[in-house]
C-alpha cells in the first residue's frame, strides 16, 4: 500500500506545490495479478539504458519514433537516438536541462521541454542542439512538431507556437488554470492547420497553428462538487484522432466525441480520467480513475467491453496493437488485452525494480517501452 500511495502523490499539486490533506487514507489496494492463459507472447528485441528516468519526478517522459530511429530523454537531460529495428545507439547529448516534457519530433528536430521553462530542438541526424528557446512555465508534456512549427504547452495554461527553425516565439494562446489541478498537460497535437490541445479548465480548443487564433473551444467537462478536489476536470491526455473525429476525456468529467472540423460535441458520456485513452477504427479505448480499463463503440460511444481484473494499478493510457491493447502499470509489467473482449491475454515484466508511467509506444509492428528507471526495451508481439 505504502508503493502505491507514493506513487500517486505527485499527481495534485497547488500553484506548482504538493497537495496533502489530514484525513485517514482510504485508497483501494492494487488488484492481485492472478494466472491466466496466455495467447500472446511479448518478446523482447532489444534493452537500452538512457539514464535516470523520470527520477520519482512523476514525468511521462514517453519517447518518440521517426525516419526509422527512436529518441529517448530522461530526467537528467540526457537525449539519445537508436536503430528503431536494433537498438542501435546512434547518438547521445547531455543538454543540461532537467527534462521534463518528454520528446517531440518532427521538421528534421528532436524537441524537449524542462522544468525550468526552457524548449531544446536537437538535429535528428545526430544530435547537435540547434537552438533553445524560453516559455512562460514548466512544461510537461511533449511539444508538437509539424508544418514549420513546434507548439508547447506549459503548466500553467499557455500555449506556444515557436518557429521550428529558430525558436521564436511566434504566438501564445493563454488560459488561466484553476486552483487545484493534477499534475501534467495534456500534449498538443496537429492535424493539418490544427493544433488541438486539452486543458484544465476541461475545454478541448482547436488553434490556428501558424498564428495561434482559436477556431473553436468546446467545453468537455463542467466543475461539480463542493471542494476543489471534487471540482478538477483536467484534461491532461493528447487527444485521440481518427478520421474527421477527436476523442478525448476528462478528470471528474466525461469521454467524448468531437467533429474536428467545427468542434461540435458528438456524443459524451460519464467517465473520469487522468490517464488517457487510445483510438483504433472502431473502438476508444480508456483507463478510467479506479484503473478500469473500458472499450467504447468508436461512433456512439456505447460500452462493448469493460476489463476490472487490473483495478488500482495505476495503469497508463491504453495504447492499441493489432488485435490487442497494450497497458502499463506500477510494478513494472506490460499487459496484453484482446481488443475483442478485454480478456487478459499477454504479460510481461518490463522491470522489476521501476515502474511504467509513460503509455507504450507502437509504430508499425515494434512496442517500445521508457520504464520510470530510465530503460527503453522493444518488443514485438508472436
Amino acid at each position: 500500500m505504502r508503493r502505491l500511495l507514493l506513487w500517486l502523490l505527485p499527481l495534485l499539486f497547488v500553484s506548482g506545490c504538493s497537495w496533502f490533506t489530514g484525513e485517514e487514507d482510504n485508497a483501494e489496494p492494487p488488484a492481485e495479478l492472478k494466472p491466466f492463459e496466455p495467447k500472446v507472447r511479448l518478446v523482447s528485441l532489444w534493452r537500452r539504458r538512457i539514464g535516470t528516468g523520470n527520477a520519482d519526478e512523476y514525468l511521462k517522459l514517453r519517447p518518440a519514433v521517426a525516419g526509422g530511429r527512436v529518441f529517448a530523454a530522461d530526467h537528467s537531460g540526457r537525449v539519445a537516438a537508436f536503430g528503431a529495428g536494433d537498438g542501435k545507439r546512434l547518438w547521445a547529448t547531455q543538454t543540461g536541462l532537467s527534462i521534463s516534457g518528454g520528446v517531440g519530433v518532427g521538421e528534421g528536430l528532436v524537441v524537449v521541454g524542462s522544468n525550468e521553462a526552457e524548449v531544446m530542438a536537437l538535429a535528428q541526424e545526430d544530435g547537435r542542439i540547434l537552438w533553445r528557446s524560453r516559455v512562460t512555465s514548466e512544461v510537461l508534456a511533449p511539444p508538437a512538431v509539424a508544418g514549420g512549427m513546434v507548439v508547447v504547452q506549459s503548466v500553467d495554461g499557455n500555449l506556444a507556437g515557436l518557429d521550428a527553425g529558430t525558436g521564436v516565439r511566434k504566438w501564445v494562446f493563454d488560459r488561466s488554470v484553476p486552483v487545484l489541478s493534477l499534475r501534467g498537460t495534456s500534449t498538443p497535437v496537429v492535424a493539418g492547420d490544427l493544433v488541438i490541445s486539452g486543458l484544465a479548465s476541461g475545454k478541448l480548443v482547436g488553434l490556428e497553428l501558424k498564428r495561434g487564433i482559436p477556431l473553436w473551444e468546446i467545453v468537455v467537462a463542467v466543475p461539480r462538487g463542493r471542494s476543489e478536489l471534487d471540482r478538477m476536470v483536467d484534461i491532461d491526455s493528447p487527444p485521440g484522432i481518427e478520421g474527421a473525429f477527436i476523442y478525448t476525456v476528462s478528470y471528474h468529467g466525461r469521454v467524448a466525441a468531437i467533429d474536428g472540423s467545427s468542434g461540435r460535441m458528438v456524443w459524451a458520456r460519464d467517465m473520469s480520467s487522468a490517464a488517457g485513452l487510445g483510438v483504433d477504427f472502431a473502438q476508444v479505448y480508456v483507463t478510467d480513475d479506479q484503473s478500469h480499463v473500458w472499450a467504447l463503440n468508436r461512433r456512439n460511444g456505447a460500452t462493448m467491453w469493460k476489463q476490472e481484473a487490473l483495478a488500482h494499478r495505476a495503469l497508463t493510457a491504453p495504447v492499441p496493437y493489432g488485435e490487442y491493447v497494450l497497458l502499463g502499470d506500477f510494478e513494472g509489467y506490460l499487459h496484453a488485452l484482446s481488443r475483442i473482449d478485454g480478456d487478459i491475454v499477454g504479460r510481461v515484466r518490463v522491470n522489476e525494480e521501476s515502474g511504467i508511467l509513460s503509455p507504450p509506444l507502437v509504430v508499425d509492428d515494434i512496442v517500445y517501452v521508457f520504464d520510470n528507471g530510465g530503460t527503453l526495451t522493444a518488443y514485438r508481439a508472436e
